[in-house]
């Protein structure tokens, strides 16, 4: 079992930054990749970012790439996005997964690929 956390979350004018955390129970945390998926009001829950398990392989949804950043920390069981050019259309409420196994371009982007959630974190960009 694996019980996540987010925090970082919060109000953030156009063109600013946020980091989220996630931190993770578990003594395994360094076995799992973990992903970052957004919900929108109204939209469907989507894949925003993954690392693998020691933070070699990164991947991004084409609409954040060079504006977020992906890593972790195993040795404290936390994985960060660090978000900068924020726009508003980044609002949503964000979560972090895990799942074991790995990930690669074509896997680790779905949600029923990830076993554990967390309850997320508000992100409200304003323009």
């Amino acid at each position: 079992q694996v019980q996540l956390v987010e925090s970082g979350g919060g109000l953030v004018q156009a063109g600013g930054s946020l980091r989220l955390s996630c931190a993770a129970s578990g003594r395994t945390f360094s076995t799992y990749a973990m992903g970052w998926f957004r919900q929108a009001p109204g939209k469907e829950r989507e894949f925003v970012s993954a690392i693998s398990w020691s933070g070699a392989g990164t991947y991004y949804t084409d609409s954040v790439k060079g504006r977020f950043t992906i890593s972790r920390d195993n040795a404290k069981n936390t994985v960060y996005l660090q978000m900068n050019s924020l726009k508003p259309e980044d609002t949503a409420v964000y979560y972090c997964a895990a799942r074991r196994g790995g990930i690669s371009t074509l896997v680790g982007r779905w949600e029923h690929e990830y076993a554990y959630w967390g309850q997320g974190t508000q992100v409200t960009v304003s323009s």
